[in-house]
């Protein structure tokens, strides 16, 4: 299944009778609400009424243009991470009824009040997890690939260099391997004091958004981790990724897919024996699986998303919300966008 964003191709209407609000992201750093039809689900298709979409840092780097145009173009439609109730079910669906509780994948343009999708892109969430914190649903498939593909155990030394929302969700999956060590790095405080409670055995505040070896922070740890999983934003990450892993290690590159501006050393990683690893499943049936596990880890009380809850902010303020998530508030982590308020 394709995980390429789908940019605006909706008529933008005055608003009135059967038309809902939606977000619209004009060019870089500028989003509005603006109103557009209510679709309607077609065969094979349904329509979700959304509850709340989270802020993910896909859509920040959107946001600041940092996305290459053969991935979006403006205007365009942002918010894939998503909790709602299904509304309405269209001809040829069996099985997903209308009421059913929800998160969705591999969708964009839920800064909205209704999207239309497929049933491959839901998951039917149980009513005893709250639906502040179903949205976050979305990313447990591409992390537990992401450790699943780390083949960490007991004797494993880990680094996650940032702990923003995935980062975060991340530590709490890692603890659940053993790893010998779980180290974690990020500048906030208060990210880091989640951190230690979700499991981290080392938390290091660096004084940069640059990652272990060369700030020299991991101490005990200078000729490496075995495993590095960078969580930040900017490519440059990878950079310090290469530096913090050991000698014949792993590196699951579950961030820094935005611009590096530096050179990159490729002949580092040869001399070193590295393995870069993806975390995306490439399956259609791995990510099905990999939901349903993360929705009972979560119903099992082992993952935890309300203590990173900071913000819910109307649809109607959504340049409020991506001010947040941009960093302009530092204690912003999760940014929840609600679309019915």
């Amino acid at each position: 299944m394709a995980t390429t964003m789908r940019t605006a191709d909706l008529e933008l209407v005055e608003p009135g009778p059967g038309t809902q609000r939606v977000a619209v992201l004009d060019a870089p750093g500028r989003i509005r609400v603006a109103h557009a039809a209510i679709p309607e689900p077609g065969l094979g298709q349904i329509r979700v009424k959304i509850a709340y979409v989270g802020v993910c840092g896909s859509d920040i780097e959107t946001y600041r243009g940092h996305r290459a145009p053969e991935f979006v173009s403006f205007p365009a439609r942002l918010g894939h991470e998503v909790a709602g109730v299904i509304d309405k079910v269209g001809p040829g669906v069996q099985g997903i009824r209308a009421g059913d509780r929800v998160t969705c994948r591999y969708v964009w343009g839920a800064f909205a009040e209704y999207i239309v999708c497929l049933p491959m892109n839901v998951m039917v969430v149980p009513p005893q997890i709250p639906m502040e914190e179903v949205s976050l649903l979305e990313v447990l498939p591409g992390i537990l690939n992401a450790v699943e593909r780390a083949a960490i155990g007991p004797s494993t030394t880990v680094l996650v260099t940032g702990q923003g929302v995935s980062g975060l969700v991340l530590t709490q999956v890692l603890r659940l391997y053993s790893p010998k060590v779980l180290a974690v790095t990020d500048l906030r405080d208060r990210n880091l004091e989640l951190a230690r409670a979700y499991g981290a055995t080392h938390t290091y505040k660096l004084d940069s958004a640059r990652a272990a070896t060369r700030s020299r922070t991991h101490g005990d740890f200078r000729d490496g981790f075995d495993v590095v999983i960078p969580c930040l934003l900017d490519g440059e990450g990878m950079i310090d990724a290469v530096d913090a892993c050991a000698f014949g290690g792993r590196i699951v590159m579950y961030g820094c897919i935005g611009p590096c501006h530096e050179p990159f050393d490729f002949f580092r990683i040869h001399r070193k024996r590295l393995d870069i690893l993806s975390t995306e499943p490439r399956r259609d049936v791995d990510m099905r699986r990999l939901f349903h596990e993360g929705v009972r880890l979560m119903c099992d009380g082992l993952i935890d998303t309300h203590s990173m809850i900071t913000h819910i902010v109307p649809l109607t303020e959504i340049d409020r919300a991506f001010a947040l998530r941009d960093g302009k508030s530092e204690d912003a982590i999760h940014v929840l966008v609600n679309c019915e308020a």
